[in-house]
């Protein structure tokens, strides 16, 4: 049997495909080839850095789909049925909106595809494969390693993937997250990561995936012990309450932690209550002055991540936003548009209010583009949040200003290792950042 596998693009740019310079290994596609039997072939296509071969003989083809990805998911999924070839489509998309995914594959899965895995190879072996899979949220990679062979040759960046933990115990109205695990938070057993983890071929910076690798404090400091060890340097995702526990800080440094996205989302305690960020609010909310000091004294270098266009924003609070921003010098930071995913609190509330734009399916619309305004917003035009949030990015990103905030001795010259790492990623960062503002969803 030839099992393909699919990771698919955006979208392109006006005129030319576009090949994303930051990308990073399919995680998820490496965990399934580890699920599928050994006598099965197996070919991974990347369809952000490679045309893919739809000649090719094969079998079955997955593709993992989210809502960024989905009009270019159901184009790919579309030339392998005409061929007479089957796809299964697995991810958050098919999982939240299922009826909208259905219509493009032979079968969807719903939910996290590794305990029922072997069951849609055999059925595909016997010509049998079910309209839907169903299968509960939980722990990642049950028993079993990445099988990396398949990223080889590919040309992604040098940092391996891992994945200690999936969900969010927070319910933030805008986050799919929340959705998708409905506040669930599930951990792998630690000695399994290091097992991973010491399995590796390349030795190279650690990203751990994990939506919230915080989001339990016992197990996270259970984690970062069993890490401390291999003497290896790793960033992932995590709250602003972190700073609440020293232990816990601590024992991220000591385990190798070099750096963290954490979702500060806004500056405003007016927006922070409406979308019920309620981790930000953990020891008192002074517009995160102790936080920040916290994270500093113990030298992590931050990926500040904001949404911008809640209801008690405006074209001005997103300026202070941004100097705000400058004025810490946070080594990446990102100013998102606020986005209604599918099947959340937020996508569900600017529905009933008649506030969606693009017919409410942006991310399926001919019209809609790459961080562009998918909804009217309360206290400005949608052009208005679009133009505002593309000035922050661009602001932050100038090469000027890319200089200046490396001129930090507490985070990005604290140790010749950081130092390396905000020079090798933050212009990769900053040229993603320009080439994708603006650029259609799907090639058709």
């Amino acid at each position: 049997m030839h099992l393909t596998f699919i990771k698919p693009n955006i979208g392109r740019m006006e005129h030319s495909l576009y090949v994303d310079e930051g990308r990073m290994e399919p995680l998820q596609l490496g965990v399934l080839a580890a699920l599928t039997p050994p006598d099965v072939d197996i070919a991974l296509w990347d369809d952000r850095l490679e045309s893919i071969p739809y000649e090719r003989p094969t079998d079955l083809v997955a593709i993992t789909v989210e809502t960024y990805t989905a009009r270019r998911a159901y184009e790919i999924a579309g030339e392998y049925r005409r061929r007479g070839v089957p796809v299964v489509m697995g991810g958050m998309q098919p999982t939240l909106i299922p009826e909208e995914v259905k219509p493009h594959a032979d079968s969807i899965f719903v939910g996290d595809a590794e305990t029922k895995w072997a069951q849609v190879i055999d059925d595909a072996r016997r010509g049998a494969l079910q309209p839907v899979y169903h299968a509960p949220v939980g722990v990642a990679h049950p028993g079993i390693h990445t099988r990396r062979d398949i990223f080889k040759g590919k040309g992604y960046l040098p940092i391996s993937l891992m994945q200690f933990s999936r969900g969010c115990r927070f319910a933030c109205t805008f986050c799919a997250v929340s959705s998708y695990f409905d506040k669930g938070h599930y951990t792998r057993l630690a000695e399994e990561v290091v097992a991973e983890i010491e399995a590796r071929e390349r030795k190279q910076i650690i990203f751990f995936v994990d939506d919230n690798i915080l989001s339990n404090f016992a197990a996270a400091k259970k984690l970062f012990r069993a890490l401390i060890p291999l003497k290896i340097h790793w960033v992932s995702q995590g709250s602003i309450d972190m700073t609440q526990d020293r232990e816990l800080m601590g024992l991220m440094v000591e385990s190798g932690c070099v750096g963290m996205v954490v979702g500060f989302e806004s500056i405003s305690k007016d927006s922070l209550r409406w979308m019920r960020k309620s981790p930000n609010f953990v020891g008192g909310f002074d517009g995160y002055q102790k936080q920040i000091e916290v994270i500093r004294e113990y030298g992590i270098q931050l990926w500040a991540a904001f949404t911008l266009g809640h209801d008690h924003d405006t074209v001005d609070s997103i300026r202070e936003t941004l100097d705000w921003a400058m004025e810490n010098k946070f080594p990446l930071a990102a100013f998102n548009i606020l986005v209604p995913y599918p099947n959340t609190p937020l996508y569900t509330k600017l529905e009933s209010e008649g506030r969606l734009l693009y017919d409410g399916s942006w991310w399926l619309h001919p019209e809609y583009r790459f961080n562009y305004a998918a909804f009217r917003p309360k206290n400005m035009t949608p052009d208005e949040l679009t133009e505002a949030c593309w000035n922050a990015r661009s602001t932050y990103n100038s090469l000027g200003f890319l200089i200046r905030r490396a001129f930090d001795f507490k985070t990005n010259l604290r140790t010749l290792y950081k130092l390396g790492v905000y020079l090798r990623y933050s212009p990769i960062f900053r040229k993603e950042v320009f080439k994708k503002q603006g650029m259609r969803f799907g090639l058709g």
